[in-house]
């Protein structure tokens, strides 16, 4: 079995997209400025074996993703900046609570990491192309069963 990425990467910006909170959803870390209003982009983080989820002809894998969250620093109200974005978190976080399966392209979301960190997300500040923007980065660990087959 070949590891599904493109679909995988789709599914995940899907589920961005369809939380009616973002502007624009890339499926890179972006070089430029994200934009204005609240933006997200979706990528791949880490790969490896899911330890102790495998079966002896193949590997199972924990493919963690990166979803990272954007607005800009410099916005009216001040105090709406932290609210905004974690209304927005929250509605990606129960969607990948809701959907365990993404849609079938992931084992399961691997939501109390049980193979690895578990699903979170931490906040921060990043300047890409010389504006501020607070972000939150969700690591989104997805379990995908059978990827490699193993020698006999």
């Amino acid at each position: 079995m070949a590891l599904d990425i493109t679909t995988i990467l789709d599914t995940v910006q899907t589920h961005v997209l369809a939380s009616g909170y973002f502007d624009t959803v890339n499926g890179h870390e972006p070089k430029s400025s994200p934009g204005n209003g609240l933006s997200a982009a979706v990528w791949v983080e880490q790969i490896g074996p899911a330890r102790g989820g495998s079966g002896l002809a193949a590997t199972s894998t924990r493919l963690a993703l990166c979803v990272r969250l954007y607005t800009p620093m410099v916005q009216e109200p001040e105090d709406a900046i932290d609210p905004n974005l974690m209304t927005a978190l929250d509605a990606l976080m129960a969607a990948y609570s809701g959907d365990f399966t993404l849609g079938g392209v992931a084992r399961e979301v691997d939501l109390q990491g049980t193979y690895g960190d578990p699903l979170s997300a931490r906040a921060g500040y990043l300047t890409t192309a010389g504006a501020e923007y607070r972000v939150m980065t969700i690591t989104l660990p997805l379990i995908v069963n059978d990827l490699w087959e193993q020698a006999a």
